[in-house]
């Protein structure tokens, strides 16, 4: 199964339309099945005593999404082939955007906040959400509160919500964790991988051994995105050569039948015969050499 590949805006655009468009071209251009987007309001995603004492949480209302890029953002997805998705911060965003995301998604840091998971969830939209610093019985509460409304696609990311994510704290094998103890719900969810760790080697590793069915990953255009110098965001050049690579390996699967392929059709004639162990077939020897044969 080919890994879902979702390209993370976050607060890279600068509130500049042309540069959020840039980025859904440029998702789109280097293999992404999807382009995501954050919408909230600083004065809705922290406390008042947080913004009266602290600068650079304030400071933060320049990484908001207008509402108005909206329309036009999942509307060029949608014409360059590609999902257009957003995480909502406050209730309102999600209303804001049911009309034009083809999947919510839910950041790890929300993932206690189990109205966000209830109102999403009556849309009736796939919802992928980020795990983070939650335990078990913290997932299983968001995946409850999903499946007791309309939704009933489901996507869990594992990640670790450092920025950026040394290798040694990647844990994969919370994938395997999460596939086992979720195959037990009558509706199973696709378990996946967002990074944080811009290492190909983990995104590699998620996809070919943990079998991850989506992988997120923060994108920036040239390393001047707000985020870009926390060290976890991709540059295009680097993730390119990554989502290909692994599309790429799909050609090498096959269809898992036991048989000689197309290009080993003649090599089979040369096989060593049965009854003296010599190379070709007798059957082959006796019409040796064929008029083509250059010896």
């Amino acid at each position: 199964m080919a890994a879902k590949f979702v390209a993370e805006v976050s607060s890279n655009h600068a509130t500049d339309l042309d540069r959020a468009l840039t980025f859904v071209k440029v998702a789109a251009e280097i293999g992404c099945d999807a382009v995501k987007f954050q919408l909230f309001k600083i004065d809705q995603l922290f406390a008042p005593e947080i913004l009266k004492n602290s600068a650079n949480h304030r400071n933060r209302t320049k990484w908001e999404l207008p509402v108005t890029f909206i329309p036009d953002l999942a509307s060029y997805a949608h014409e360059l082939g590609i999902e257009f998705a957003c995480t909502p911060f406050y209730l309102e965003a999600v209303d804001i955007l049911e009309p034009y995301v083809d999947f919510y998604k839910i950041a790890s840091y929300e993932l206690l906040w189990l109205n966000l998971f209830e109102r999403c969830a009556d849309t009736g939209k796939p919802i992928v959400f980020s795990t983070g610093m939650a335990n078990m019985s913290e997932i299983e509460a968001a995946v409850s509160t999903v499946l007791s409304g309309i939704s009933k696609d489901i996507t869990i990311l594992h990640c670790n919500s450092t920025y950026p994510t040394a290798l040694t704290d990647a844990n994969l094998q919370a994938l395997d964790s999460l596939r086992q103890r979720f195959n037990q719900f009558q509706v199973k969810p696709s378990i996946g991988w967002s990074d944080h760790s811009r290492d190909p080697a983990v995104i590699y590793r998620a996809v070919h051994h943990y079998n991850a069915a989506m992988i997120e990953f923060h994108l920036d255009l040239e390393g001047n995105g707000e985020e870009y110098s926390a060290g976890h965001c991709w540059l295009p050049d680097e993730i390119a050569p990554v989502i290909q690579n692994i599309r790429h390996g799909l050609e090498a699967d096959g269809d898992g039948e036991i048989r000689a392929s197309k290009s080993e059709a003649g090599e089979r004639e040369w096989r060593a015969d049965p009854a003296d162990g010599l190379r070709p077939l007798k059957k082959t020897r006796k019409n040796f050499p064929p008029k083509d044969f250059q010896g």
